[in-house]
């Protein structure tokens, strides 16, 4: 009897992990603003203002970082690349010897190893990128991530920061508004943490309560803060 073996690894892209990390702070920061204003005022006019304010410049300011990391990502490639062909140029012998030792950490007969060397350095380009990839350990990036991330780290922060602000357009008082944003974030904290966890091969369950906590920690504190100074 034969068995169909399905290997399950995560293979969640970019845009995936973009999101994640959008909608984590999305969720977080404002409930935790929104909580501690609570705790100093009274007017929901206030806690609207303050929170969409927060919710336009934390998403430009994580979107932005999002952006320079795929920039910084794709500048040390380039800067790697050049340095990697200029080595080979000027040292070939050395970068011969780095290929076969990277072929040995793997097994391979000396006779294989210097076969295979052989072959793979005929070919300048296909020789550095092997030299990049498993001597370096880089993947070549798409040039267009950083503004993809920029886009989806933004878009998921504003997504996430709207949820705990909702209850207060429509609450009488900042304090009724805060309990409806604490059930609604609660939730939300919680089947997004379960899903992302799923995700990435964690436990979900457990994922979960610890973005929960997290949160709820977030919010508490400044709502406790905010309520001792004023």
């Amino acid at each position: 009897m034969h068995h169909h073996h399905q290997e399950q690894h995560f293979t969640g892209s970019q845009l995936v992990r973009d999101i994640v990390i959008g909608m984590s702070d999305g969720l977080t920061v404002p409930f935790a603003l929104a909580a501690g204003l609570t705790g100093a005022v009274q007017d929901t006019g206030i806690i609207i203002t303050a929170g969409l304010a927060e919710i336009a410049a934390g998403s430009i300011a994580m979107g932005l970082g999002g952006y320079l990391a795929g920039k910084t990502e794709v500048e040390h490639y380039d800067a790697e690349l050049k340095r990697e062909y200029e080595e080979v140029e000027l040292f070939p012998e050395k970068e011969k010897q780095e290929v076969k030792d990277v072929f040995e950490e793997y097994g391979l007969s000396k006779q294989s190893t210097t076969l295979l060397v052989d072959e793979l350095t005929k070919d300048k380009d296909k020789w550095v990128n092997f030299m990049m990839r498993f001597e370096l350990g880089l993947e070549k990036p798409d040039i267009n991530q950083a503004r993809k991330s920029a886009l989806a780290i933004g878009i998921a922060y504003i997504i996430g920061g709207i949820v705990p602000l909702t209850s207060y357009f429509f609450a009488n008082t900042a304090q009724d508004g805060l309990a409806v944003s604490c059930g609604i974030t609660i939730i939300c904290l919680f089947v997004f943490g379960y899903f992302k966890s799923k995700v990435i091969g964690q436990p979900p369950l457990a994922g979960a309560v610890r973005v929960t906590a997290i949160g709820a920690l977030a919010a508490g504190t400044a709502y406790f803060v905010a309520s001792l100074i004023s």
